[in-house]
């Protein structure tokens, strides 16, 4: 499996205080020199973790690939048509929430999605739905035409070590084979740590996880190169 590490933490602490410490560039230049896939970051509607700028930067100056998650809204649209990330993941966003809450759901306005991932996908950025663990919502994806997804781990991450654990690994397992089975390319993130990615290993052929807020939460202790290091010897 490959490693995409989620920056945003690392500006929501700067923009704790202001100013430009910590360095959401400098957090990218580490993280890539540790071989990751991608640097993947949440370009909110509130701007509550990286701003346009540092998006701007990013794309200049980064080598790796860069995962652009965003909110289906026009504005958005505009955004990734210009940046032209390399790889952008469309995720649910609510202005109340804490992280984002559950997947995408797309079965229920495929006309809509179908049009904003087409415009995306013929100005050369690949897309990724962010969708739970569902087989609708991964039949409704192929309908579509992504070639990626990314299941949300989350009920799983929570479920880790209790009694429902296994019911939720299984909705992943079920649902990243069906998707294999429809020729989608599979990811998985959010919630992940250093103790509950280890099932990832279990699910055949998953592509890519996005993890961020465990990374930047043991970098703490541990510094950011080892934090990365730590989790690509695990995935």
């Amino acid at each position: 499996m490959l490693l995409g590490v989620n920056i945003d933490h690392v500006a929501t602490l700067r923009n704790a205080r202001g100013g430009d410490e910590p360095s959401v560039l400098e957090a990218a230049l580490i993280s890539q020199e540790c071989g990751i896939n991608a640097i993947t970051v949440h370009l909110r509607e509130d701007r509550r973790h990286i701003h346009d700028s540092d998006l701007k930067e990013l794309k200049e100056k980064l080598t790796c690939k860069i995962n652009l998650e965003m909110a289906t809204t026009s504005e958005m649209l505009e955004i990734v048509l210009k940046t032209k990330p390399e790889f952008c993941c469309l995720v649910p966003e609510k202005r109340q929430e804490v992280t984002t809450e559950g997947g995408l759901d797309v079965s229920s306005n495929i006309p809509y999605y179908n049009e904003y991932v087409r415009k995306i996908q013929d100005n050369g950025t690949l897309v990724s739905l962010f969708i739970d663990p569902d087989i609708h919502q991964v039949e409704a994806s192929k309908e579509i035409g992504t070639k990626f997804i990314e299941l949300h781990t989350g009920a799983y991450a929570n479920a880790f070590g209790k009694d429902n654990e296994e019911h939720e690994f299984q909705r992943l397992l079920t649902s990243a084979k069906r998707a294999q089975e429809l020729g989608i390319t599979v990811n998985a993130g959010h919630g992940l740590n250093y103790k509950n990615v280890l099932r990832m290993k279990e699910i055949p052929n998953l592509h890519e996880l996005n993890i961020g807020h465990s990374i930047i939460s043991r970098a703490i202790f541990v510094g950011l190169r080892q934090a990365v290091l730590e989790m690509k010897e695990l995935i």
